[in-house]
């Protein structure tokens, strides 16, 4: 049985996240894979290395994916990322284009969670 892509945005965040980054690239991403994240040059390789170097540097990193939403070729994840138990983490929406079932393009954007808010209904 096919995965959907959602299945697939999720797992490559889930391997990222554990430390398996060049496998989820291997796995998941397209030859034209390209991404938006504003601190590293906009190409694969450069957002690759920068996940293996957060992942070397919190290899306890936790990932909790709140919510996924496919539509078309379009996948976004809205997620808690924390980098140890003790972090109180970031919400994190990841947003996916994929082609031929593979991801091309990569967008995030991310908000840190506050020790003290007024919200009293949480990030998530």
């Amino acid at each position: 049985m096919k995965t959907s892509l959602k299945e697939n945005a999720v797992s490559f965040l889930q391997l990222v996240a554990s430390g398996n980054v060049r496998e989820a690239y291997q796995r998941y991403t397209g030859p034209d894979f390209r991404h938006h994240n504003p601190f590293f040059r906009g190409d694969a390789h450069s957002l690759m290395l920068a996940m293996e170097e957060n992942a070397a540097k919190n290899p306890h990193k936790i990932l909790e994916v709140k919510r996924a939403i496919e539509e078309g070729d379009i996948v976004a994840v809205h997620s808690h990322v924390r980098q140890n138990q003790e972090d109180l983490g970031g919400a994190v929406v990841h947003i996916f284009r994929f082609h031929n079932d593979q991801i091309v393009e990569l967008w995030d954007v991310g908000q840190p969670i506050p020790a003290d808010s007024p919200n009293e209904n949480g990030m998530f």
